[in-house]
């Protein structure tokens, strides 16, 4: 008979069941965790999917160009709301932490369907709140995958793996949020309190957090890996020109703006631009990661390079950077931002000739669109017939 070393019987599902015993877990306290935490979830989730949907639209989205600060709201509550999940998700591990090291693991196949998924469940939310937090901080180095589909295709498993979660535990949920919380023996922490607790966590990581969109509170943001007030021009920079290979491009006298249409062809140095009607609009520019910051640009509207090539009011726009190893390299302003009067090329920011590492000689700024899709460097732009 083989002898299992007492300090891996300690390991054992049936003991870890029982450490870290509390008089504070019950279903009740696990459900009203689960509420809020679902509220946080259904937040997060929808402003999630708005956001990759403005990246990669399918083909029923439609996104407006106005109001102008729309996406600086959701991409902030999105930020926001997916910080504020991990204090209530540790509470909601910690309130039903017994339950995940029962032994046997299931009782027939129903209850296996349950535990499995459980586990995707768990997995999924630590994933989800794990790499949105290394997106947030640009720390990329840990996670060996494309960010941006890794999360969003994590997230509609969790989704998945939630509704599940909650149709099996439906009937317990109703009978505990309808019941009158059990009395729990004085001389320790009460259920409310932990309740208190857990939301001044949030509070806390809100208000350290928030200041990257919303400026009156960046001085508080301690926590925040961008601050909206530091960069060039007052402005934070994720990508640089020399990161992103283009300074010897953008700097060369010979630079010239393509644009392509019906009607055409325009080959535009940067003085001819200069030379074209000019326009100033003042618009937040709004990172994924959750940083926002307002300033006042100043450029050739979009929509007069679209007509002077031929291109009808109704078209789209594609719109392309001297930057060739990106992603992001090529973007498509829709119908109703490419026709925005407030939709520039633009060569300045608060009077200022473009930094380099803003996107000199042109970057586009539009309305309502994500940083990423605010094409630095731009070096040609196509009228789409619709």
């Amino acid at each position: 008979m083989v002898r299992v070393p007492e300090p891996l019987t300690r390991l054992h599902p049936s003991r870890l069941s029982r450490l870290f015993t509390s008089r504070l877990r019950s279903p009740q306290l696990t459900s009203r965790i689960g509420r809020l935490l679902g509220i946080a979830v259904a937040v997060c989730f929808v402003t999630g999917y708005l956001s990759h949907a403005i990246q990669h639209p399918p083909g029923w989205f439609y996104w407006p160009s106005r109001p102008v600060y729309l996406y600086r709201v959701t991409q902030g509550l999105h930020v926001a709301t997916g910080l504020a999940i991990v204090p209530l998700l540790a509470a909601k591990l910690w309130s039903v932490y017994p339950k995940l090291f029962r032994w046997p693991p299931f009782r027939d196949p129903v209850h296996a369907i349950e535990r499995l998924s459980v586990f995707v469940l768990v997995a999924a939310a630590l994933f989800q709140v794990s790499t949105g937090i290394l997106n947030i901080a640009l720390w990329y180095s840990p996670m060996s995958f494309f960010f941006t589909t890794a999360h969003y295709w994590t997230a509609w498993i969790f989704i998945g793996a939630l509704l599940v979660h909650i149709g099996v535990k439906l009937p317990i949920i109703r009978r505990a949020l309808g019941a009158p919380g059990h009395p729990v023996p004085t001389g320790g922490l009460s259920r409310r309190g932990l309740l208190t607790a857990v939301g001044a966590a949030i509070g806390v990581i809100t208000v350290a957090t928030i200041g990257q969109t919303l400026r009156p509170l960046a001085g508080l943001s301690v926590l925040g890996p961008r601050d909206p007030r530091v960069g060039p021009q007052g402005l934070p920079v994720n990508r640089s020109a020399d990161a992103a290979g283009v300074t010897a491009a953008a700097t060369d006298p010979a630079y010239r703006l393509e644009v392509v249409g019906p009607g055409g062809t325009l080959r535009l140095s940067l003085a001819e631009l200069g030379a074209l009607a000019q326009h100033t609009a003042q618009l937040p520019i709004t990172c994924v990661e959750g940083w926002s910051a307002t300033a006042t640009w100043g450029g050739v509207r979009v929509s007069d390079l679209v007509a002077a090539v031929g291109g009808a009011p109704g078209a789209s726009v594609r719109v392309e950077s001297l930057e060739q190893n990106s992603l992001y390299r090529i973007s498509t302003l829709a119908p109703p931002h490419a026709a925005d009067p407030l939709t520039l090329l633009a060569l300045r920011v608060g009077g200022q000739t473009l930094d380099l590492d803003h996107g000199y000689p042109v970057r586009l700024i539009a309305p309502n669109r994500p940083g990423v899709l605010q094409t630095k460097w731009v070096t040609r732009i196509e009228v789409l017939q619709p």
